[in-house]
């Protein structure tokens, strides 16, 4: 058992995780004709959740259900792995990028949440009011705007040929590396 654990509290290479990811499509295509993604699940739960008479909402959600059960082993397996399996050592992150981090008032880049950007009372400040607010009605607006989120466009519709998917994808990379290198900097900056 503890063999077990040992493999499972470790990283996967990506010669062994990227399949794995990779087969999730053609399994589910195969035992039900289901696509892949995470971010529909939103609209499931208001569909089942809010008994309004909005037209985006009203559709048989039931049938993807099992979307909902996806999305919850997630849960549960995030906090089993958070839990159970965590590693007790600190991240291990690359000293330049420590350093930068330093510059912009990170001094404990240890975790993956660093306390000095992500707290409450980080919240109340300019800076943490970008990063947390606006970051996350930006990501939930493109996600709608994409009409899905990058785990259902890269892994599920590139996989399927899908045009947009490949476009989408595209732009979610640009985007990622334009907002790290260029916008997340000006926004650390700031007091």
């Amino acid at each position: 058992m503890d063999g077990l654990l040992e493999i499972l509290s470790r990283p996967w290479p990506w010669y062994v995780a990227g399949p794995l990811i990779g087969l999730t499509v053609p399994l589910l295509l195969l035992l039900g004709n289901k696509p892949f993604g995470i971010s529909a699940n939103l609209r499931h739960v208001c569909a089942a959740c809010i008994p309004a008479r909005i037209p985006f909402f009203q559709y048989d959600w039931r049938k993807e259900s099992w979307n909902l059960f996806f999305a919850g082993g997630i849960f549960i397996g995030g906090v089993i792995a958070g839990t159970l399996l965590r590693n007790p050592e600190p991240v291990q992150i690359h000293p330049a990028l420590t350093a930068e981090l330093a510059t912009y008032g990170v001094h404990d880049a240890r975790h993956l949440m660093p306390a000095e950007l992500f707290n409450f009372q980080a919240l109340l400040t300019l800076r943490g009011f970008i990063l947390m607010i606006v970051g996350g009605f930006l990501v939930g607006f493109g996600t709608r705007y994409a009409g899905g989120c990058t785990s259902g466009h890269a892994i599920m519709g590139i996989s399927s040929l899908q045009w947009p998917s490949v476009v989408a994808t595209c732009c979610f990379m640009a985007g990622g590396f334009i907002m790290a290198n260029l916008v997340l900097p000006y926004i650390l900056r700031l007091l």
